[in-house]
């Protein structure tokens, strides 16, 4: 044989190698992908599993929990426990050959009666990392939903709160979990029973809506006051005046204070006398069942006060009053009352405390140390009987509503590293100018309830208030109430647009209020451009009324809600009872 013949027959070695004895080109076996991926189901559920491959002899299935028969039909474990499922498709012909996807298998979630007859506390246990809520609604459509919040790292308990129900009706609900892995699991529906609250408790609240306007969305925050018993409680309500939930504290002739819906879903309430301003005070922060997670008396704060090492915090408070504001680093700006004797006279003010996150004073701002003692319009020696704090979170700084004065008062706190100087005084005798309204008498008057009506909070803002008019100031000649003047006591609803460096205060809304509210109130601008404002004192025949309106000119009323035997200190919407979630 030649060298040709053998170089031939070489060749023809390799190529029946490749090709294979047979003749034909031998398969090289692949398990490509298990669908679905990624999967959530309910325990002893089925589901349809399927894998691409190229074994024209199929895969065999295999689960590490659960049973799944040869066409891939998969059946999760019965029982009370989750668990994560590995399914696995593997080659028949070529048992290395395989492909896996995971399984979220969910036991039922358990819905518990709370001490609170309104609210479910809603139980379902992932083992996977996820988030989990719970939809719920008067039917099966929900409509409804909670905030959503993690599962544990490395799987577990997930326990909600479901709050928003109107008293003695059925609902129904069901948890969902979105995994990280992108399925998502949706529980079997269940429903619960809220319970009944005796007629007796709550006073008759109506609401209407104008026919053909849409009101902003979201629920009524009502600070509610009984004047025959000097106490009550926070509720809200639906836009239709259904209670959804309520806390009364349980201490008998104390007031509540604007309650303020924290980040971490809690409600954070003040109750005080106004005799003086803060007596038997209580600070407390409250879960939607109405657990008390910790509160603060005045015996509690001036011992607090006493160890403090900022400066003037060694002082004594007769307590907490009006108003908190909540600061994006956990700090609590509260506002407290203290006496010093002036010629012979005890004399009524207020101090500005910077609580940390343990509720220790770090900062504090004495109105003694700032303001004219012999400056006494109205009410004194209650002073200044200071009813609100804002902080402002481009430059650090509050602003107090200091009802007697008519004032409010910037202060330079610069998150706690400020001098606590005065910025400015806005109103009657301060140092804006008044643009677009007479001074004196278009100028608020023991005011309540400021509020930013615009994202910036320094230079130009925009700021809303509700003004009592309780001891307005008419300019020289004229006599309040005599024929052809105007009367001396209404209450007015102002917007203004401030100009710190021109030091402007410029009406953009000021409507009179339907009626005069001598104490209380407070006013807002909605998500949807319409202001909100609260009139403690209410209408004819009520108690307390809170109006939306539209701006402009021609403004009218989109909304109302009116409280039959109780006045409303202040009324607020708020998106829902879940930060971060609009109903």
């Amino acid at each position: 044989m030649d060298l040709g013949s053998l170089k031939g027959i070489c060749v023809l070695c390799v190529i029946f190698t490749v090709a294979g004895c047979g003749g034909g080109q031998q398969t090289i076996i692949t398990v490509s992908g298990v669908t679905p991926q990624s999967s959530a189901i309910a325990t002893n559920q089925t589901l349809q599993f399927s894998a691409v491959t190229n074994d024209t002899m199929g895969v065999s299935w295999n689960a590490s929990s659960g049973t799944i028969d040869a066409q891939g039909n998969y059946t999760a474990p019965a029982g009370p426990q989750s668990v994560t499922v590995t399914v696995t498709a593997t080659s028949k012909r070529d048992a290395t050959k395989s492909a896996a996807a995971m399984v979220n298998v969910v036991a039922p979630g358990q819905v518990a009666a709370t001490a609170n007859l309104q609210v479910a506390q809603y139980t379902i246990t992932p083992v996977a990392a996820g988030n989990v809520s719970v939809q719920f609604g008067t039917d099966t459509n929900y409509g409804l939903t909670t905030w959503t919040q993690p599962v544990p790292m490395g799987g577990g308990a997930v326990s909600l709160f479901v709050a928003g129900m109107r008293a003695n009706t059925l609902y129904h609900m069901r948890g969902v979990v979105a995994f990280n892995d992108g399925s998502q699991y949706m529980d079997a529906d269940q429903t619960f029973t809220t319970g009944a609250i005796p007629a007796t408790f709550f006073p008759t609240i109506t609401a209407t809506t104008t026919a053909g306007m849409t009101p902003q969305s979201g629920v009524e925050l009502l600070d509610l006051v009984n004047a025959a018993t000097a106490d009550s409680m926070v509720a809200v309500t639906d836009l239709g005046g259904n209670v959804l939930w309520a806390y009364d504290v349980g201490i008998p002739a104390i007031v509540p204070q604007p309650a303020k819906l924290l980040p971490n879903g809690h409600f954070l309430i003040n109750y005080a006398l106004n005799a003086p301003s803060g007596a038997s005070s209580v600070m407390r922060e409250v879960d939607l069942t109405g657990k008390v997670i910790w509160q603060m008396v005045a015996a509690d704060l001036n011992k607090a006060l006493a160890a403090a090492t900022c400066a003037g915090c060694n002082i004594t408070v007769i307590g907490t009053h009006h108003d908190i504001a909540v600061l994006p680093n956990g700090h609590l700006i509260v506002l407290a009352s203290t006496q010093q004797m002036v010629s012979g006279t005890t004399v009524t003010g207020d101090v500005v405390i910077d609580l940390d996150q343990n509720h220790n004073p770090v900062w504090l701002w004495n109105e003694f140390d700032h303001l004219d003692i012999n400056r006494r319009p109205y009410l004194y020696p209650d002073w200044t009987h200071t009813n609100a704090v804002l902080y402002s979170p481009d430059d650090g700084n509050l602003i107090i509503s200091i009802r007697h004065q008519n004032w409010l008062v910037k202060i330079d706190y610069a998150n706690g590293a400020g001098a606590g100087d005065i910025l400015w005084h806005l109103g009657y005798q301060g140092d804006l100018t008044l643009v677009g309204g007479t001074d004196p008498t278009d100028w608020f008057y023991a005011q309540h309830g400021p509020s930013f009506t615009t994202s910036n909070t320094t230079g130009k803002f925009g700021l809303a208030l509700f003004d009592n008019g309780d001891d307005r100031v008419f300019p020289s000649g004229v006599t309040c109430g005599t024929s052809g003047e105007p009367p001396c006591l209404y209450s007015t609803v102002q917007l203004f647009e401030i100009d710190e460096t021109a030091k402007t205060a410029t009406f953009t809304f000021h409507p009179t209020a339907p009626t005069y509210s001598f104490f209380g109130g407070n006013n807002a601008v909605l998500k949807n451009g319409n202001v909100e404002y609260c009139e403690s004192a209410g209408g004819p025949g009520t108690a307390g009324t809170i109006y939306e309106v539209t701006q402009g000119n021609s403004s009218q009323t989109v909304w109302q809600l009116n409280v039959a035997t109780q006045y409303i200190y202040r009324g607020q919407r708020i998106a829902s009872l879940y930060p971060g979630v609009q109903w």
